[in-house]
This record gives structure tokens, sequence and C-alpha cells, in this order.
């Protein structure tokens, strides 16, 4: 089987090209075969007026192409722009390597892949906006 599998918890959203669907009681499987589908977990979702740092600003900016409401071709230079920046802040090499496999996804055109990459920094993150003098 080609396409996309979602593997979806019991009451679990997915934004499938701008509609909320919600599954039901139980886990199910979703098979997506339109190859250019835009399709967001909702539980991955970063509400806007939480997306006030740097990687949650670039993680957001990924959201917007897989949901539709941005162009991955216009979004393209502007993220891995982003994705530069923050190498200049994240120098320690296992966030170089997270780094690189978000930059191979945006690459891809595999949004969800280097969004999911992008998310493991939060925490590295907020350690250094905490540690910073105020």
């Amino acid at each position: 089987m080609s396409g996309l599998v979602l593997k979806l918890s019991p009451k679990e959203r997915v934004l499938i090209n701008g509609v909320v669907i919600e599954n039901g009681e139980r886990r199910s499987r979703l098979a997506i075969m339109t190859p250019d589908a835009h399709i967001l977990r909702l539980r991955d979702a970063i509400h806007p007026e939480d997306a006030k740092t740097p990687v949650k600003r670039l993680c957001f900016a990924m959201q917007l192409v897989l949901s539709g409401d941005k162009s991955p071709e216009e979004s393209h230079l502007p993220l891995l722009r982003q994705i530069e920046e923050l190498s200049q802040i994240f120098t320690d090499h296992d966030s170089r390597n997270i780094l690189s496999e978000a930059t191979d996804g945006l690459v891809a055109k595999q949004h969800y892949r280097a969004m999911k990459a992008l998310k493991t920094l939060l925490p590295r993150e907020a350690r250094l906006l905490a540690a910073r003098p105020s």
C-alpha cells in the first residue's frame, strides 16, 4: 500500500485539507492516498499565540505548510533561513543533528518530518531561555 498511513488514537483529531476529523472510540488507521493532501495532527499543532520563541515560530511556520495555509514553494527559502539561524544558537552535536534532520525533511518536501525533528529542540530551547540572564 502506498500513501500516508495515519494511526489515530481514540478521539484524536486531524486536519485534512481544511477539514477537522475526529476519530471514534477505538484506535484506527487511515490510508491517505492523495499525494499532496494537507494533513496536520491537531495534537502536534502550535497555537499562534504560543509561537513566541524561535523554535516555536519555525514549527508554526512548518505547520502552516502542512495545513495548506502557506505554499511549500513560497515557504521553502524562509524556512531554510530560519533553520540556519537556529544553527547559530544550537551549536552542540545533538542539536546540529536535529537541525540537519529538519533540513533534510524540508529539502525532501517532508514538512511533517522536519517539524517533528524541530519539536525535539523545544525542551533545549526552554532550558536556554530559562538560563538567560534578565
